[in-house]
């Protein structure tokens, strides 16, 4: 028996309660790891606190990413006594996910902990700064260079464009954050920002094309945002757009891609394939180092996840949430 955050459908709609599960309960996953710690992801939010449609079977364990030990495996990739992470690719949606002491999941999407990042670091990464490299390396290979210009990240006080604020700095880039949050100033600095713009400046109607500013975007808003973005991309930039708490539909027009020649780059990191996951968790462990992860994150107790959910989703939160699964 294990400890386990279930959420299950009801006639009033779905319930999230912590349970004792046994692995007959697990799917049928030929891997099955001991899961050391998690991370609470906006998404996680949402199947937490029943405000979003994220899982798509009940019962469900919600939790996107995990990090853990081998127990036992059936593919020849992974030995008992492997260090391993998984994000995204249907763990907590499709199949029960992290928030539990055990998961059973497939090999496919598994990638060893790359050295020297720590177990508990991989988690202050999770899927926010898997994210956040795909969408720099989208970047990179789109052509995007330091001399090109300023690179400008939306929603850069959220775990995501924090990391991905620090990654472009790394790597010799001019960045400007977007925040609807002020007081944050001060620490997106100290991620590499040179400079913070505030996101009212950004919600105001885009016309087809504005003047050229950026060189390249990372958005994690979408929505009316993401119109501005495009319209003030200058010749040949690129755009990667990974998130829409600000909207999914986009009001815009092709004058960006026709006249100026911008690339629009989706990034979707639930189901990318495995030698990319392999790519981008690599350069994450030779980009940052053991400080940063201090310094953008904070670990609570499994039972704490409730709470940190909603204050997760009401905006209160800064950094990475790393969720250690066995602690209370």
């Amino acid at each position: 028996m294990f400890n386990a955050l279930v959420v299950e459908q009801t006639d009033t709609g779905p319930v999230c309660e912590f349970k004792r599960w046994n692995s007959s309960h697990l799917p049928n996953h030929p891997v099955l790891i001991k899961v050391a710690y998690s991370s609470l992801n906006y998404k996680d939010a949402l199947a937490v606190t029943a405000r979003g449609k994220i899982l798509r079977r009940y019962p469900m364990i919600p939790g996107i990413d995990l990090a853990g030990t081998v127990v036992e495996s059936s593919e020849s990739e992974y030995q008992t006594g492997d260090t391993v992470i998984l994000c995204g690719a249907g763990l907590g949606e499709d199949y029960c996910g992290g928030y539990a002491q055990f998961a059973s999941v497939p090999a496919a999407p598994l990638v060893q902990l790359p050295e020297p990042m720590s177990i508990e670091e991989a988690m202050a990464c999770g899927t926010a700064g898997f994210t956040a490299m795909l969408a720099v390396l989208a970047l990179l290979d789109a052509g995007l260079k330091p001399d090109r210009g300023k690179v400008i990240v939306s929603g850069a006080s959220g775990g995501l464009g924090g990391i991905a604020i620090a990654i472009l700095h790394h790597l010799g880039f001019d960045v400007t954050a977007i925040s609807g949050r002020p007081q944050n100033g001060d620490y997106l600095k100290q991620l590499g920002a040179a400079e913070t713009l505030s996101r009212d400046e950004f919600l105001q109607p885009a016309k087809p094309l504005e003047a050229q500013r950026w060189a390249g975007a990372i958005d994690t808003v979408g929505g009316p945002l993401l119109a501005k973005l495009l319209s003030q991309v200058q010749y040949g930039g690129a755009v990667a757009s990974c998130g829409l708490a600000g909207g999914h539909e986009l009001n815009t027009t092709v004058m960006p891609f026709i006249l100026r020649g911008i690339k629009l780059l989706g990034i979707n990191s639930t189901y990318i394939e495995h030698e990319q996951r392999e790519r981008a968790w690599q350069k994450i462990a030779e980009t940052l180092d053991h400080a940063f992860w201090n310094r953008i994150s904070q670990t609570i107790g499994f039972r704490e996840i409730p709470t940190y959910a909603e204050k997760l989703l009401a905006g209160e939160i800064r950094g990475r949430i790393i969720v250690d699964v066995n602690s209370d």
